[in-house]
């Protein structure tokens, strides 16, 4: 088999474990009223989600690093073999206790697809034809996003709950295949990497802490309650320490260096700040119109669409744009047009129409489009190849724990409102208030990002094809 068809059987198995990866979250959640009249646990069965985000978040920059340090191919198998398993294990599931814990290990394994896959796309290809890919890659969100409730509602009715799970093993024994076959294993390390074990405990600790504490301030709709805040002010205490761990670590985890590149700490700053918005559009834009004009659960997803298609087409279409215009004016674009979707949100009201609505978040969906995978493509051309994996899985993890942030924070606004007994329509304007503040932040953080060509501010060693599909 020649290298260029190495790549391509190693790009569609990347795909396809990445769709099984992010398709993940929308067909459980249509298949779990059905999961609740079977298993019962009414009380945990949000844990079902929130497990699966937990696992998925922390690991992320794990993973990433030990596939700087130990290969891509074994690393990246292994996270694909833990997600298998844990889709096995939670289709099998014979309580609701169970579900949590196998899903909590479906969302281990999660955390490797959804970092190491960018990664290795990072490292096939150059610059051009990363940027073309990297577009595709991320496509696969929108298309996860579209086809998940519809296939979750099928195999739920049709078939069985259980079978939401079990829909992974074919595919992901597939994808396992094509990256075993296509992907070879890289030139071993000069010498056996040693691994900071306190660094990865430190770090699991830390974020599992502020996590909880972030989920649970959303859960109840107050961040001043004494559990949340001891868990907050246990995490950020946590996290210090591991700070000062990874100063002196021979491998750190975390390579702290990486945060001295002004690409890499445009990205983390960038995508953490669009996390925050884009949670706040596809959490509460559907209860806007169900809640304030009545719109039925099927026409609110259907209002939805816009905002994944204007995902899809400008990641595509943006991961070319950079080439000829550069990251800074195309990150500036998307973040003002995910500032005025916003704004355009706080003017909405009983009298909506599902047209204006659709208007509207199509206008979040492209600005999203131009920031996300612009930043991926410029974070992976600037950093050593040694470093791909951890840079990568960075702009992952704070992408996901902003989506985290906003989503509670957005939701504590919503509950405090409703509390004061407000109607539904102000309490979610509230929402969509600091929705747009968070985004004009986000407009600001826009202007970090180094202006000049992509091809120029490319590090030499990322900016050409690599000579073999390495591992």
């Amino acid at each position: 088999m020649n290298d260029e068809a190495r790549k391509r059987w190693v790009f569609i198995g990347i795909m396809l474990s990445i769709f099984l990866a992010a398709i993940e979250s929308t067909v459980v959640a249509t298949a779990m009223p059905t999961v609740v009249t079977s298993l019962g646990g009414i009380r945990i069965y949000s844990w079902v989600f929130s497990g699966f985000l937990l696992t998925q978040t922390v690991t992320m920059p794990l993973w990433g690093r030990f596939s700087d340090l130990y290969g891509r191919r074994p690393v990246y198998l292994a996270g694909l073999a833990t997600f298998l398993v844990g889709s096995a294990l939670s289709g099998a599931a014979q309580n609701m206790v169970q579900l949590i814990l196998f899903r909590m290990v479906q969302g281990l394994g999660a955390g490797a697809l959804m970092t190491l896959g960018y990664t290795i796309i990072g490292e096939l290809f150059g610059l051009e034809r990363r940027a073309r890919m990297q577009g595709y890659i991320s496509s696969v969100w929108g298309v996860a996003s579209l086809m998940g409730p519809w296939a979750g509602g099928l195999l739920t009715d049709h078939a069985s709950w259980r079978w939401v799970f079990y829909i992974n093993l074919p595919f992901g024994a597939v994808a396992m295949a094509l990256i075993a076959g296509a992907l070879t294993s890289g030139s071993r390390p000069a010498r056996r990497p040693v691994v900071d074990g306190a660094g990865v405990a430190l770090f699991a600790a830390g974020v599992s802490a502020l996590l909880l504490g972030i989920v649970e301030a959303g859960r109840v709709g107050s961040w001043s309650q004494m559990e949340i805040v001891a868990l907050l002010v246990l995490g950020a205490a946590v996290l210090v320490a591991f700070v000062a761990v990874e100063r002196r670590a021979a491998e750190p985890i975390v390579p702290l260096r990486l945060f001295k590149n002004r690409m890499v700490l445009a990205a983390v700053v960038t995508r953490f700040l669009a996390g925050m918005a884009m949670f706040g559009a596809l959490s509460f834009v559907p209860l806007f119109l169900q809640s304030v004009t009545g719109a039925s659960a099927t026409r609110a997803g259907v209002v939805l669409t816009p905002f994944v298609l204007g995902w899809v087409v400008m990641s595509v279409v943006s991961a070319r744009l950079v080439l000829r215009v550069g990251y800074r004016a195309v990150v500036l674009i998307g973040m003002a047009s995910l500032t005025v979707a916003f704004l355009l949100f706080r003017r909405w009201s009983v009298t909506l129409s599902s047209g204006s609505a659709m208007v509207d978040v199509l206008l979040a969906g492209i600005g999203m489009g131009m920031v996300v995978v612009p930043m991926l493509i410029a974070v992976q051309s600037v950093v050593a190849r040694s470093d791909l994996g951890a840079a990568t899985s960075l702009t992952q993890f704070f992408m996901s724990i902003g989506g985290a942030l906003g989503l509670s924070l957005m939701g504590a606004v919503m509950s405090q409102r409703l509390h004061a007994g407000r109607p539904m329509v102000d309490a979610l304007h509230g929402v969509f208030v600091l929705g747009s503040a968070v985004c004009v932040v986000a407009l600001a953080s826009a202007f970090m990002v180094p202006a000049g060509r992509a091809q120029d501010l490319a590090r030499g060693e990322m900016r050409g094809e690599p000579t073999r599909v390495g591992g």
